[in-house]
């Protein structure tokens, strides 16, 4: 007799009670929920696993599907057994069921320590606390390092632009020093005919124009210096020798590269003749250079530089009468104040020599904005003021 064909030999479960209708009702109502039930839970739980691919440890969620619904099964098959007694298929879903509840059971216990190394909400809250503080903290860090960038972009863009102004400024006082360097070889060569008298002449009226550019260059601004120090440099060969009969006064004044060339010209020039002519050999003899600023009558601004030698045992004129009007005197004359928009005065007493520059002191602060200006006191030298 096989038992999986011929099962009608056993009693249906439905006569177990009674078959009274409110008990078989009550039975079968029972399992049917319970099977419904079952088989929720394991769809909810693939639908799960289905839409979170990151859900750890997944196949100790299989198998709790899987047993809930073999539990499921079973309650169904029960509800069969009431009216077919298919115990021997019943027996064979209830074996499966133990199967998986074992193995479920045994992965479950195994899986205990890492259960409960899981963090609890509590912990999961406090450490999305702390990252929630940190990526501020970070966030914070970088606003802050952005300003910095930005902070230090701005410096660089304007170095770049002090030093791309700096560039044409050097730039154009090249030009503008090379022009006058080129003119003042040119008028040294037409009023000298001696070449050891032109070579000495012309260097040390070089020399002049490199002391005023060195001392501009070498300053705290690429573009202006002190007058003082121009003057001072100009008069270090006097000074060495003759300093405690040499003042030198006036209120502090930058002045610009263009009117530290022609002053320093002006003061080597005068500097020169003071030692040419032996006028300081007397030991009573006096220098005395100073500077001054007033507002003229127009309402603007003048600069006057004095050039005042007192002398002893000299005759000022002896040198000065019948003497032919060099390049020298034309430099300190009409050069100078011409290029810097001014006059000159240059006259000798019986004991005394004189020079006075007067100029708008607009002209020996600020670099005129004039398309021509580098050529400009190249132009007076070979144009204006050339010798014959």
């Amino acid at each position: 007799m096989d038992p999986f064909s011929d099962f009608w030999q056993y009693m249906p479960h439905g006569m177990c009670l009674l078959w009274q209708p409110w008990l078989v009702l009550l039975w079968a109502g029972s399992d049917l929920l319970i099977f419904l039930s079952y088989s929720a839970i394991p769809i909810a739980l693939m639908t799960v696993l289905r839409q979170r691919q990151d859900v750890p440890h997944s196949g100790i969620v299989i198998l709790f599907a899987s047993f809930i619904l073999l539990c499921g099964l079973t309650h169904l098959l029960s509800i069969v057994t009431l009216w077919v007694p298919i115990y021997p298929y019943v027996a064979i879903v209830k074996l499966a069921t133990g199967i998986v509840s074992a193995v479920t059971a045994v992965t479950l216990f195994r899986l205990i320590p890492t259960l409960v190394d899981f963090p609890s909400p509590a912990q999961l809250e406090e450490t999305n606390t702390r990252l929630r503080e940190e990526i501020e903290a970070h966030q914070a860090t970088l606003l802050t390092l952005e300003a910095k960038v930005d902070e230090r972009t701005a410096e660089l863009s304007e170095a770049s632009a002090r030093l791309a102004v700096l560039t044409r400024e050097a730039v154009h006082r090249s030009s503008n020093l090379l022009s006058v360097v080129t003119s003042l070889a040119r008028q040294n060569a037409r009023a000298t005919k001696n070449p050891d008298e032109f070579v000495e002449t012309f260097i040390g009226r070089l020399g002049a124009l490199n002391e005023a550019t060195a001392s501009v260059i070498g300053g705290d601004d690429a573009t202006s210096q002190e007058i003082e120090t121009i003057i001072r440099k100009q008069l270090t060969p006097l000074t060495s020798t003759v300093q405690d009969r040499i003042t030198v006064s006036g209120p502090s004044l930058r002045i610009s590269s263009e009117a530290a060339q022609q002053i320093s010209l002006a003061i080597h020039e005068l500097a020169t003749n003071a030692q040419k002519y032996g006028m300081l050999d007397d030991t009573d003899s006096k220098l005395e250079v100073s500077w001054h600023t007033a507002t003229g009558v127009d309402g603007i601004e003048y600069f006057d530089l004095v050039w005042n030698e007192e002398l002893v045992g000299k005759a000022p004129l002896s040198f000065a009468v019948d003497q032919k009007e060099g390049f020298g005197t034309k430099l300190l004359t009409r050069i100078v104040p011409t290029v810097l928009r001014g006059r000159a005065d240059r006259r000798f007493e019986k004991d005394r020599f004189f020079y006075h520059l007067h100029a708008p002191l607009a002209a020996i602060l600020a670099v005129r904005d004039e398309s021509d200006e580098n050529a400009l006191a190249a132009r007076i030298l070979d144009d204006t003021f050339g010798l014959d």
